[in-house]
C-alpha cells in the first residue's frame, strides 16, 4: 500500500481523467445552458446539441487507428491541443454575426476530439499501470472524472452567470470559453512533462490484423444468445431520462410564464451543477456498495426504480412551480441520487455483458449503443416540449422510463454476479 501511495500514478491520473471529463460536460451538458441563455428554443438547442452524441456512439469504429498510429501518449496529448483550440474557436465565434453555427462547429470538433481522448486515455491507463496499480487508482480516476463534471456544470456556468451581471450571456460565456481553453493548453503542456512513456504504448499490430480482430469482435458480440434483449435494454434504459437531462436545465431557466421556474443562471448552476452533482456522486457510491453485497440481480429491480421514478419531481415542480430554493434542490437531489443510484446497476449490466475475449471492444459496442439510445430521443425532446408543455413532457418522460423496466426479466443475469467474493 506504502508504495501504492508513493506511485508516481499521482503526478498524471488526477489531471488526466479531469481533463477527460470537462470536454465531454461542456458538450453534453453546458452547452444547454448557453444555448438557453443565447436565447435559442428548446427544439434547437436538443437537435444541436443531441446530434453531438454522436461522436461517442460510433467511436468504437476508428477507435483502433489510435492503436497503429503514433502512441496513446501522442493522441492525448494532441487531443489536448485541439479541444484547447476549440475552446477558444467557441470563445471567438460567440462574437460574430454566425455564433450559432459557427460555435456548433467546433463544438463537434470538441466532441470527435473527446471521445478520442477518452479512448487514448482509458488505453494508456492500462499500458502505464500494472493490474494492482489499476485496481488501486479505479476509484482516484472516477473520482476526478466527476469533479470535472462539477467544475463544468457547477463551477463554470456559476461563474458565466456571475459575469453576465456586468456584460451580456456572450462576452461572459466567450471569456470562460477562453480561460477553459487556457486549461487545456496548460493541461497538453502538463501532460507532456508528467505522462511516462511505457515501451507497450506504441501497438505493433497491422491494420489488417486490427481490422480482423474488430470484425470478430463485432461478429462475437452481435451473435451473443438474447441479443436482441440486450440491445433493446441498453437503448431503452435511459429513454426517459435521455430527455430529460436535456430540458432540466432549460426548465429551470426557463420564465414562470413559459411553464419554467424563472432560476438565474448562477442558481442554476449551484443547485444543478453541485447540490445534483453532489447528490449524483453519493448515488453511484451507494449503488457500487449494495451490487456488492448481494450482486446485480438481487438490486437490478430496486435500482431501476430507484432512477425512474423520482423523476416525478419535475412532474410536481412543473406543476406548482416552487419558488422555494431548498424545495428545488432537495427535488434535484433526489432526482440525481436515485440516477446515480440506478445508474450503477446499468454500468455493471454493461460490463458483464462484456466479458469475454474481447471485452474492451465489446464494452465499447455497448457504451455506443449507450450512447445512440441517448443521442435518438435527447434530439426530439425540445421538440416535444414545446408542442404539449413541460408538464405534460415530463409525464411522457415518465411514460418513457417504462419500456426498459418491461425489459427486465429477459435478462440473464447470473446470481453471483457483481456480489463482492471473500
Amino acid at each position: 500500500m506504502t508504495s501504492l501511495l508513493k506511485n508516481t500514478g499521482w503526478k498524471w491520473i488526477p489531471s488526466l481523467y479531469f481533463t477527460e471529463g470537462l470536454p465531454y460536460i461542456m458538450v453534453m451538458s453546458v452547452s444547454l445552458v448557453m444555448y438557453k441563455t443565447l436565447k435559442l428554443s428548446n427544439s434547437e438547442i436538443t437537435l444541436y446539441t443531441g446530434l453531438l452524441y454522436l461522436p461517442w456512439v460510433i467511436k468504437p469504429f476508428w477507435s483502433p487507428l489510435i492503436d497503429i498510429i503514433k502512441t496513446k501518449r501522442w493522441w492525448i496529448i494532441t487531443c489536448q491541443i485541439v479541444i484547447g483550440g476549440g475552446m477558444a474557436g467557441i470563445a471567438f465565434s460567440l462574437q460574430t454575426d454566425f455564433y450559432i453555427s459557427i460555435s456548433l462547429a467546433f463544438m463537434w470538433i470538441i466532441a470527435f476530439s473527446s471521445a478520442t481522448h477518452d479512448v487514448a486515455a482509458d488505453g494508456f491507463y492500462m499500458h502505464a499501470l500494472k493490474e494492482q496499480e489499476q485496481s488501486f487508482f479505479v476509484g482516484i480516476r472516477s473520482m476526478f472524472y466527476r469533479l470535472a463534471i462539477w467544475f463544468g456544470n457547477g463551477i463554470v456556468v456559476m461563474v458565466a452567470g456571475f459575469i453576465h451581471k456586468y456584460t451580456n450571456f456572450k462576452q461572459a460565456w466567450s471569456i470562460c470559453f477562453i480561460a477553459l481553453a487556457g486549461i487545456f493548453i496548460l493541461m497538453s503542456y502538463l501532460h507532456k512533462k508528467t505522462l511516462p512513456t511505457p515501451l507497450t504504448d506504441m501497438n505493433s499490430k497491422s491494420l489488417k490484423k486490427i481490422f480482423s480482430e474488430l470484425v470478430k469482435a463485432f461478429y462475437t458480440f452481435f451473435t451473443k444468445k438474447n441479443i436482441a434483449v440486450i440491445i433493446l435494454f441498453i437503448f431503452f434504459y435511459r429513454f426517459g431520462e435521455a430527455q430529460l437531462s436535456k430540458l432540466a436545465q432549460p426548465f429551470m431557466l426557463d420564465t414562470m410564464e413559459k411553464g419554467g421556474l424563472g432560476l438565474t443562471t448562477e442558481m442554476v448552476g449551484f443547485i444543478y451543477g453541485t447540490i445534483g452533482v453532489i447528490a449524483l456522486i453519493t448515488g453511484g457510491i451507494l449503488g457500487g456498495i449494495v451490487i456488492s453485497k448481494q450482486g446485480l440481480k438481487f438490486w437490478i429491480w430496486p435500482m431501476a426504480l430507484a432512477m425512474k421514478l423520482p423523476d416525478i419531481v419535475y412532474v410536481l415542480m412543473s406543476i406548482y412551480k416552487p419558488d422555494n430554493l431548498y424545495c428545488i434542490a432537495t427535488s434535484v437531489a433526489v432526482e440525481q441520487l436515485g440516477y446515480g443510484f440506478g445508474f450503477t446497476a446499468f454500468m455493471m449490466y454493461l460490463i458483464m455483458i462484456a466479458d469475454s475475449k474481447y471485452k474492451t471492444t465489446h464494452y465499447a459496442f455497448a457504451t455506443g449503443i449507450m450512447a445512440l439510445g441517448m443521442m435518438l430521443p435527447g434530439m426530439v425532446s425540445g421538440w416535444i416540449q414545446e408542442q404539449y408543455g413541460y408538464t405534460n413532457f415530463f409525464v411522457w418522460v415518465m411514460i418513457c422510463t417504462i419500456p426498459g423496466i418491461l425489459l427486465i426479466p429477459f435478462l440473464n443475469i447470473h446470481k453471483t454476479f457483481g456480489k463482492k467474493t471473500l
